[in-house]
C-alpha cells in the first residue's frame, strides 16, 4: 500500500497524552484526503503506554507500533521512526501535543509547493516558564552562531520532510545525534512556518535542564569545532601574557621592585595556565569520547516488537 504520510511520534511515559494524539492526529489527517501512518515509538515506557500503544494499533490499523527493549533516547526515537517510515512524506510531531497535529496541514501545503524540509518556527511558547524561555532562546541562537551549519532558530524537531530527504538521513549513523542539525545540514529546499506552541496537554517534560545541556553539546560537538578553536585561542592568550611578562618582571627585578617576590604570582600563573590545560583537556576528551562511542560500532537501538512490514 501506496503510503503519502508517515507521522512519527516518539513516546516515553505519555499514557495520559496517547488517546488525544491519536484523536487529533486521526482528525487532521483524515481531512487530507491523503493516505497516511502514525508510527508510535516507543522509548523504553514505564507508565504503561506501551501497552496503550498496542491497543491504539489494534482498533486503528493506522498505527504502527515500534517498542524498543529499553530507553534509548529522544533523538534515537526519531531516527527508529524515519527507518520504518514508508510515506513519501515523513513528520517528526511531539507526543504532548505543544505541537498541534492540525499544523501538519500547513507543513503539507509547503511540501506540495516543491519544499523539500518544511519546518515548524514557534512563534509563541505558552504555559514555559521564563528560565525555560530564555534557555531555549540564547541555546537556539548560539547554536547558530557557532555551527558550521545554519540551523533554524526556535525550530524544534517538528517539521515534515521528503522521501529524498529521509533517505539521506538514515544513511547518517553517528550516535550523538541532533535530527534538526543533520536535516539542516542535508540541504534541500527548505523554509519555515510559525505556529504557536501548546501548553502540554498532561504530563510532565522529559526535557529538564540537564538534558536540554546534552542536547546542546550533542549540537556544538557534532557540528562546529568552535570549542578547539576556543581551546587554541586561550592558549596562545596565555602564552601570549606570559611572552610579554617576562621583560617586565626582569626589568622590575633589575630595578629591585619588590613586587614580584615570592610565591603568590608564581602559584597564581601556575593555576592559569593549569585551569586553561585542564579545560582544553575536557574540550579534547569530548570529541575523542564521541570517536570512541563511533568506533564500538553498536546498534543506535534495539526493536522488542515491531510491524513486519517495512
Amino acid at each position: 500500500m501506496k503510503i503519502t504520510y508517515s507521522i512519527i511520534a516518539p513516546i516515553y511515559n505519555e499514557i495520559d497524552n496517547l488517546p488525544e494524539l491519536h484523536r487529533r492526529v486521526k482528525e487532521v489527517m483524515d481531512s487530507a484526503g491523503a493516505s497516511w501512518e502514525l508510527i508510535l515509538v516507543d522509548d523504553g515506557s514505564t507508565d504503561g503506554s506501551t501497552e496503550k500503544i498496542r491497543e491504539l494499533a489494534e482498533a486503528d490499523k493506522t498505527v504502527r507500533p515500534i517498542i524498543f527493549a529499553r530507553n534509548f533516547g529522544h533523538q534515537v526515537a526519531i531516527t527508529a521512526g524515519w527507518d520504518y517510515a514508508r510515506g513519501d512524506a515523513v513528520i517528526i510531531i511531539d507526543a504532548d501535543l505543544q505541537d498541534p497535529p492540525e499544523t501538519i496541514l500547513e507543513l503539507a501545503k509547503k511540501w506540495k509547493e516543491g519544499y523539500e524540509v518544511v519546518y515548524a518556527v514557534r512563534a509563541e511558547r505558552e504555559g514555559e516558564s521564563w528560565f525555560k524561555k530564555l534557555t531555549a532562546a540564547a541555546f537556539y541562537r548560539l547554536i547558530y552562531s557557532i555551527t558550521d551549519v545554519k540551523i533554524p532558530v526556535d525550530t524544534g524537531d517538528f517539521r515534515l520532510m521528503d522521501r529524498k530527504v529521509v533517505d539521506v538521513l538514515k544513511q547518517m549513523k553517528e550516535r550523538h545525534r541532533f535530527p534538526r542539525g543533520m536535516s539542516a545540514w542535508v540541504g534541500f529546499r527548505q523554509i519555515g512556518v510559525q505556529y504557536n506552541r501548546a501548553a502540554r496537554v498532561a504530563g510532565v517534560t522529559k526535557y529538564p535542564f540537564s538534558k536540554m545541556l546534552k542536547l546542546a553539546l550533542n549540537a556544538i560537538t557534532g557540528f562546529s569545532y568552535f570549542p578547539l578553536q576556543v581551546a587554541t585561542f586561550f592558549g596562545f592568550v596565555s602564552a601570549g601574557v606570559a611572552i610579554l611578562a617576562i621583560p617586565v618582571v626582569i626589568y622590575m627585578r633589575i630595578m629591585g621592585s619588590g613586587a614580584f617576590f615570592g610565591q603568590a604570582t608564581t602559584l597564581i600563573a601556575v593555576l592559569f595556565l593549569g585551569g586553561v590545560q585542564l579545560i582544553s583537556l575536557g574540550i579534547l576528551g569530548e570529541y575523542i569520547g564521541r570517536l570512541y562511542d563511533e568506533a564500538k560500532g553498536r546498534p543506535l537501538y534495539i526493536v522488542r516488537d515491531a510491524p513486519e512490514e517495512q
